[in-house]
């Protein structure tokens, strides 16, 4: 079982979303994740999903593609790490990736379908990282964080993202 990072672990800016993951058996956790978000989106028709809380905030379309681009991001820098690979990995401007994107033209079905094989994507990933791999300690842009930090950040991210739907969305 993976166990929760330690504080030295990542850069205090990450424990806005590590704090957001209970102490359970992560990958449980990451399933049952996947599961509520298929859940808590599907609900949404397609006028809905366009629907932004607040002038200059995302739809849902958006916040659902960005859960998935920045799962893609941080489950590459986790493969980097855990592999051993010491570069600096640069960090990611998430208000380009959404200004450069066409979430709101393309289905709810379709960004679904694309979270779940990016989720089923690092559920397997999670299974090729050896147990000595997971302290592993990399650069990503200036600060330090482990593979263990970045599993971590990926579903407290989403987390996160989940509580903003559940509080501003419905």
């Amino acid at each position: 079982m993976l166990k929760r990072p330690g504080k030295d672990e990542y850069a205090p800016y990450y424990e806005t979303y590590i704090s957001k993951v209970p102490d359970e058996d992560y990958e449980v956790f990451l399933q049952r994740q996947l599961d509520e978000i298929l859940a808590l989106f599907v609900q949404f028709d397609n006028e809905k999903t366009l629907y932004r809380y607040a002038p200059g905030k995302w739809s849902l379309k958006e916040v659902l593609g960005h859960i998935t681009d920045t799962e893609r991001v941080m489950s590459y820098r986790m493969l980097r790490i855990a592999r051993g690979d010491s570069t600096v990995l640069p960090g990611f401007d998430q208000d380009v990736f959404i200004a450069n994107t066409s979430f709101d033209e393309v289905s709810i079905e379709v960004l679904l379908h694309d979270f779940k094989a990016v989720r089923q994507s690092t559920l397997t990933l999670l299974q090729t990282i050896a147990d000595s791999a997971w302290s592993r300690q990399g650069n990503v842009s200036t600060f330090d964080i482990t593979a263990r930090g970045l599993a971590y950040v990926i579903a407290g991210h989403a987390e996160h993202h989940v509580s903003i739907v559940q509080e501003r969305y419905l």
